[in-house]
C-alpha cells in the first residue's frame, strides 16, 4: 500500500491501527486495519478484506502488507480456502474446498498438502493418512459403519 496518498486514511484516536478503505490503481480494494511502519509506510496490519480487481476475495489477518495468521480465500474458480497463512501462502491447520466440491483438511506447508489430512471426494467418501504435495501414499479409506 506504498502507493497510497495522506487522504486515502484516517487515523483512529491513540496508537492502535489505522482504518482504511482504499482503491489500488489496478482496481483492487482494500478495506480494514493497516499501520505505520518505522519508515512512515502504510501497511495492512491487524484484519482486513481485500478484493481482487479479477474477483479473489480475502478476509483475514494481516501482518506488514501480507496475508498471516487465520483467514479465508475465495477464488474466481469456486475453490476455498479456510484456515493459517504466513507470508501470504498456505500454512498451517485448514480446509481447501476444490470447485467441484471435494475438500482436504489438515496440514499444509508452502499452499502444498503436508502432513497428516483427510481428503473427502465427491461421493462422501473419506481418505486419510500422510499428505506431500502431489503424493499421498499410504492413505486409507474411513468406513462409517
Amino acid at each position: 500500500m506504498s502507493d497510497n496518498k495522506e487522504s486515502d486514511y484516517s487515523k483512529t484516536k491513540g496508537d492502535g491501527p489505522i482504518k482504511v478503505s482504499y482503491i489500488f490503481p489496478n482496481g483492487d480494494k482494500y478495506e480494514g486495519e493497516c499501520s505505520r511502519s518505522a519508515s512512515g509506510v502504510v501497511m495492512r496490519s491487524g484484519t482486513g478484506k481485500h478484493t481482487s480487481a479479477g474477483g479473489v476475495i480475502y478476509t483475514g489477518e494481516w501482518l506488514e502488507d501480507k496475508m498471516h495468521g487465520r483467514g479465508t480465500l475465495h477464488h474466481t474458480s469456486g475453490a476455498l480456502y479456510e484456515g493459517e497463512f504466513k507470508d501470504n501462502l498456505y500454512q498451517g491447520t485448514g480446509t481447501y474446498t476444490f470447485p467441484d466440491g471435494s475438500t482436504y483438511k489438515g496440514h499444509f506447508h508452502k499452499n502444498r498438502l503436508e502432513g497428516d489430512g483427510a481428503f473427502t471426494n465427491t461421493q462422501g467418501l473419506v481418505w486419510k493418512g500422510e499428505f506431500h504435495g502431489k503424493a499421498a501414499l499410504g492413505l486409507k479409506m474411513q468406513h462409517n459403519i
